[in-house]
């Protein structure tokens, strides 16, 4: 889907929205099992665990009504989460709780969600919710702390004769050549085809810069983002990189993300660069599950940050009739499903919790796990803006397959190009915006 169809779409989405406004006040604390009666009613949960919706959200049903017999929850699951909520949140028929959409404007929360506290009162319990805070009340809850960076094939480096993660861009190249080299995996897969897989890349920003300030606070002080030497140039010259000498997959157009995982879980796939959440997925289609390891994005930063952010956030829709019972379920699966751990391969969202053992080894070497510094009071979503009004799209796909069909020769431009209109788009619409807040 093309960047302006996405636009219209969310535009209409925002339009229908006006009409559809429901009740935005803070709503009592849900009961607990103490209380014998409890919240009652039917809600329905959307997801996009399409995988596990007939399973393991089954089984936490169950627990959850130990604990809330009186509500009945019923489970959809959308394959193309973000495409077909969006359609359905043009009407009132959105389900009672949900994932928030990362296309949905930050200020627009308020329109499509019920606000479950304020910033100030659930800052201490929970990590990551100032991503969906609006004039200090919180919309959403990480369903996990997600971390991102390289997932690999440990079986597939010792074949090729990596003994070292590599930790720099020229280390990493090197890395996936020796692959190609001396095994029969595909070194770096991309997953092109997919199109969302590639707005991965974007998560390791951080981890390139070397710097928990610069995504929410620096970056929309410069008018040099996607000049070189600065973080995104970098970032993405290494896919450019990649796919210029032949270490990605042969034809890119025709892939499928669900056998992508089979493959790098069997050693046909050396590396993708991926979210945490996807390690525990490719984990349960592996022969040996201790094959499956994580790296830091490669970087020349001098401090390696891996930068912990919200997964899909939890929300209550704003017209739901029964926002008692949603709450229930929204603090039982945050607090109680365990989901951040055994199904999403990730860090649950509840302050003090423990780092998983697949990042032990990161422990003694100076990688530091942090969260992103979010914007400054008055800029909230001052990033996002910038993206939308420039339709630069640093959370869609199409300037990474851009990217990837110039380096295989598709494309007749080099990548300092394409680096270039996206630098002038982000002037220009930097500028618009900064004018538009000063009004």
């Amino acid at each position: 889907m093309k960047l302006s169809k996405v636009l219209m779409s969310l535009l209409s989405v925002l339009l229908l929205a006006g009409l559809f406004t429901g009740c935005t006040s803070k709503k009592d604390a849900p009961a607990t099992s103490s209380d014998p009666k409890g919240p009652e009613g039917e809600i329905t949960v959307i997801t996009q665990r399409t995988d596990i919706v007939d399973t393991v959200f089954q089984d936490y049903a169950k627990e959850f009504n130990k604990i809330y017999p009186n509500v009945k929850v019923n489970f959809q699951a959308l394959a193309d989460y973000d495409g077909q909520i969006k359609i359905r949140m043009g009407t009132r028929d959105y389900g009672d709780v949900l994932l928030i959409p990362g296309s949905i404007p930050i200020e627009e929360l308020p329109n499509f969600f019920e606000p479950l506290g304020t910033y100030e009162e659930m800052k201490n319990k929970y990590t990551g919710i100032e991503e969906r805070t609006v004039d200090g009340n919180s919309y959403g809850i990480p369903i996990a702390m997600v971390y991102s960076g390289v997932i690999y094939n440990k079986k597939v480096f010792k074949e090729a004769g990596i003994t070292q993660i590599p930790k720099t861009p020229d280390q990493f190249l090197k890395a996936l050549q020796q692959i190609k080299d001396k095994t029969k995996a595909v070194p770096l897969f991309t997953n092109y085809a997919s199109g969302w897989a590639l707005t991965q890349w974007e998560s390791s920003l951080a981890t390139v810069a070397g710097t928990k300030e610069y995504v929410n606070v620096t970056q929309p002080t410069t008018d040099d983002n996607f000049t070189k030497g600065q973080p995104h140039y970098e970032l993405y010259k290494v896919l450019y990189d990649a796919a210029k000498n032949g270490l990605i997959e042969k034809d890119p157009t025709t892939t499928d993300w669900e056998t992508s995982k089979a493959d790098l879980a069997q050693g046909k796939i050396g590396t993708m660069v991926l979210g945490s959440w996807a390690i525990d997925q490719i984990k349960s289609v592996a022969s040996n599950k201790d094959d499956i390891g994580f790296m830091p994005f490669p970087t020349n930063a001098s401090k390696v940050l891996v930068p912990l952010a919200g997964d899909f956030n939890l929300g209550i829709n704003a017209n739901s009739e029964n926002k008692e019972a949603a709450r229930a379920w929204v603090d039982w699966f945050t607090e109680k499903s365990n989901y951040a751990v055994e199904q999403a391969g990730s860090i649950s969202p509840l302050k003090g919790a423990a780092m998983p053992a697949i990042l032990k080894q990161y422990e003694n070497e100076g990688v530091v796990f942090e969260a992103l510094t979010p914007s400054p009071k008055g800029q909230e979503g001052i990033v996002d803006k910038i993206d939308k009004m420039g339709e630069i799209g640093l959370w869609q796909p199409d300037f990474k397959k851009r990217i990837i069909e110039a380096a295989v020769g598709n494309r007749p431009e080099s990548y300092d190009t394409i680096m270039k209109d996206l630098n002038d788009a982000w002037v220009k619409a930097r500028a618009e915006v900064a004018a538009k807040e000063a009004k």
